[in-house]
């Protein structure tokens, strides 16, 4: 299922900093994502190659031949389906219960 392959990309602090830093730029290369993580943790490429291969199985990054290079892209349309599936729906509750708690404060 693609909701599972998404949560365990996500679970990964590593994976979710990969995904930070496309957001911010997107188009980075290997060596560019290398040096993001290396701020953060002592990882090879070899490991950050395995992060990137579990974004791209969960459909968050895509990979473009530029070259000699691959310009990795975030696609955030899996992250915005787990939302709405998952998130939005736990939320709506809690909204609808403070909203009701204000209008009730209000007119006493």
């Amino acid at each position: 299922m693609q909701d599972d392959l998404v949560f365990k990309a996500l679970a990964d602090g590593t994976r979710r900093l990969l995904l930070d830093a496309l957001r911010d730029r997107d188009g980075l290369t290997l060596g560019e994502l290398e040096a993001v993580v290396a701020t953060q943790a002592d990882m090879t490429r070899f490991g950050v190659m395995k992060h990137l291969k579990v974004l791209v199985e969960a459909g968050l990054v895509t990979a473009v031949k530029d070259g000699r290079n691959k310009r990795h892209h975030l696609n955030p349309v899996p992250i915005r389906l787990i939302h709405d599936r998952w998130i939005s729906r736990y939320t709506e509750v809690r909204v609808a219960a403070l909203s009701d708690l204000k209008q009730q404060l209000e007119s006493s």
